[in-house]
């Protein structure tokens, strides 16, 4: 069958067929940051990060026959990181509500605007439960959309809608929160 994506690093891969370390070593080099990223947005731990990312390398280097192409080597190779670490937290025992209703829509007055730095998203982020915390990464970071998220995950397509909006509003409360606590000069809890 012929690949319907072109890989831009073909070569390495067609080296890392033939168990070529040095090509291993530079896929390993190309993609690691992102793959460990995207595995610590999930499980939230750095060092299970790192080891679920040395994991999925070595998985992806054992399966590279099975790559078929027809998405580039980075969405093959994420996959197997974002499968490894819902593994992870499937066991820790992350529980997805099943929940069917939406939530109430609150028409709030907006709030005056003012400057959250990155560095306050990612530690309020992180300070989130395992299941928002995944569901914000799949949908906002890694770009799946709510039918791709039920499919990774095994739930309902509205329980992923629910969680989703669920987590959005944590985040926002969390937000908030330490806003008004840097207002009044109090320390925050966050790292």
């Amino acid at each position: 069958m012929e690949n319907k994506y072109i890989n831009i690093h073909q070569d390495l891969l067609d080296r890392c067929l033939d168990d070529d370390k040095k090509a291993q070593f530079e896929i390993y080099r190309l993609y690691y940051k992102s793959m460990y990223n995207s595995s610590l947005r999930i499980v939230g731990v750095p060092e299970e990060a790192e080891d679920i990312m040395q994991e999925s390398f070595l998985t992806a280097f054992r399966r590279l026959k099975t790559y078929n192409g027809e998405v580039s080597f980075g969405a093959w190779l994420k996959k197997i990181v974002i499968n490894r670490s819902l593994d992870i937290l499937r066991k820790r025992k992350v529980l997805f509500e099943e929940l069917h209703a939406e939530l109430p829509v609150v028409n709030e007055p907006e709030p005056e605007v003012e400057l959250i730095t990155v560095e306050d998203i990612k530690s309020a982020i992180n300070s989130l439960s395992d299941g928002y915390r995944t569901i914000l990464s799949l949908i906002l970071l890694e770009g799946y959309d709510h039918e791709e998220v039920s499919e990774i995950l095994g739930i309902k397509n509205v329980t992923s809608r629910t969680q989703f909006s669920r987590a959005r509003q944590r985040l926002k409360e969390i937000l908030t929160d330490n806003r008004n606590r840097a207002n009044k000069g109090e320390k925050l809890w966050m790292n």
